[in-house]
């Protein structure tokens, strides 16, 4: 009889706190998981001096995003150093100079990119401070690069061929985490 009773007690106490901790259980506690079609790009050449460029192409979605979040891409880097344009790059709105090195991260699923934050961390994780997500912004033009295009930017680095990357988008909800 009294080892019933102690479970109707448990049983008691236990439905009594359930409803209490839905109540302060947050969206934020809960794991997070990006659900929308992110922007990605790909490389579109590559110069004899060590420079890659990285572009939209028919495939790229700027405005609502391409590949769905489930898919396992890498993310594009970018660490932008002010380093000049060489002599192969002509900067100019579509075809940018990204003013730095690119990398791309091992792949990852778009789910887990809930946040920019979180896509600049992944970025400093394998390649050190000071590298970030790369942004369809990030190509520099003009007078002292002081102009930013847009689609496409030329930079230093290495990232392989015949592959897209994750790549971040301002204004525009066609990333992972929109």
């Amino acid at each position: 009889m009294r080892k019933s009773l102690r479970r109707s007690a448990a049983t008691a106490a236990v439905a009594a706190v359930l409803p209490l901790l839905a109540l302060t259980t947050t969206p934020a506690q809960a794991a997070a998981t990006a659900d929308h079609a992110g922007m990605t790009w790909t490389v579109t050449g590559k110069g004899t001096d060590g420079t890659v460029h990285v572009s939209s192409d028919a495939s790229t979605n700027a405005y609502n995003g391409d590949t769905p979040a489930t898919a396992t891409l890498s993310v594009l880097c970018l660490r932008v150093t002010g380093v000049p344009a060489p002599a192969s790059v002509n900067p100019g709105f579509y075809d940018g100079w990204g003013a730095g090195t690119v990398a791309a991260t091992p792949p990852v699923q778009g789910t887990t990119l809930t946040s920019r934050a979180v896509a600049d961390d992944l970025c400093v994780q394998y390649y050190g401070t000071g590298w970030r997500m790369a942004e369809h912004h990030d190509g520099r033009y003009g007078p002292n690069l002081e102009y930013s295009g847009g689609w496409s930017f030329w930079a230093y680095g290495y990232v392989p061929e015949g592959v897209r990357f994750w790549t971040a988008i301002d204004g525009q909800p066609a990333n992972p985490w929109s």
